[in-house]
């Protein structure tokens, strides 16, 4: 549930948006993307979210379809345009994004009267970001989700943490932004991500956004914090340094990064969140779900694209066994 739009990136690596010529159109948002991965991975997915009621919204809806996503929860909403994302690409560790969602994203107009509550209590796994709570209506229908759920497992906050969607818009709206420094809207998010917290099973951030959730940095001490806050799996990206994961039952877990040439770095912590459901909803053992996601944002992170890219079963398995790609 939450973030569905369009993604613009260049057909040319290293240069300016600018000065950039042509460009791909693909589906895009974490939600969509990270639905996209597990659908890739041989789960039944659905998502929960909104597009405006034009071309763009028409394609998201048919290109779901055609990437195994049951679009039945995506509806329109005449007020707003379907978002649309800018990307630069500077390999390895550069991608600038500019989202357009003035005045406000469909995304963030889902409502909780809306909510098919039964269809979300029966779901193996269900899985919200960080961003539906950076503005109303979507954070009520969030916290309804979530509520509805009750800490069933496996019941998922992507902390997803995006400073340019909170505080400085009525109502959180984010227009046409650039890449921001990061603070306004920090307190705001993290009071939120606290109540959302109170219904999940399974956090999962990278540093920034583990900070901002637990006012701490250092990863074993997000770990621990989150786990306090009440979930049973909380899981850690770290970048360079890899991914570390602890469960409540003291199992820890710490994978480094896989070596692979990066082209685009977008889109592969939504390709590690599709690998993490698979092996959460699999019932796998901690350490080979954590291999598995990682090794999965490793490959998505060696593409251009960010949905159309996401990895199969297969792919993942050649790249543990091959222990990454030069």
């Amino acid at each position: 549930m939450g973030r569905l739009g369009v993604d613009l990136y260049p057909l040319e690596s290293g240069v300016p948006l600018d000065r950039v010529a042509t460009f791909g159109r693909f589906l895009g948002g974490s939600a969509a993307n990270v639905a996209v991965a597990a659908a890739r991975l041989g789960l039944d997915t659905a998502l929960v979210s909104r597009t405006g009621a034009d071309p763009f919204g028409a394609y998201l809806r048919r290109e779901l379809g055609v990437l195994g996503v049951d679009a039945r929860w995506v509806g329109e909403v005449a007020e707003y345009p379907t978002p649309v994302t800018f990307c630069e690409i500077f390999p390895p560790d550069d991608f600038p994004l500019y989202f357009y969602r003035r005045p406000k994203a469909p995304d963030l107009e889902i409502r909780p009267g809306e909510l098919d509550l039964d269809a979300i209590r029966r779901a193996r796994l269900f899985w919200v970001t960080g961003t539906g709570l950076c503005a109303e209506p979507s954070r009520a229908a969030t916290l309804a989700a979530l509520a509805a759920r009750s800490r069933t497992a496996h019941t998922v906050l992507d902390l997803d943490w995006r400073p340019m969607f909170w505080g400085g818009a009525v109502d959180g709206a984010a227009g046409a932004t650039g890449p921001a420094d990061g603070s306004a809207g920090a307190d705001e998010a993290g009071r939120w991500y606290a109540q959302a917290l109170e219904h999940v099973t399974v956090a999962v951030g990278n540093l920034d956004e583990c900070e901002i959730a637990t006012g701490v940095r250092e990863p074993g001490a997000a770990a621990r914090k989150l786990l306090a806050a009440g979930v049973e799996l909380a899981v850690v990206k770290q970048g360079p340094a890899g991914v570390l994961a602890v469960h409540r039952d003291g199992t820890v877990v710490e994978v480094p990064p896989m070596p692979v040439k990066v082209l685009n770095g977008l889109g592969a912590g939504d390709a590690f969140g599709g690998a993490l459901c698979r092996g959460l909803v699999a019932g796998w053992p901690l350490e080979r779900t954590v291999r598995w996601a990682n090794a999965a944002g490793a490959l998505v992170a060696s593409r251009l694209e960010c949905s159309s890219a996401m990895p199969y079963a297969h792919e993942i398995e050649q790249l543990l066994t091959t222990g990454g790609v030069a």
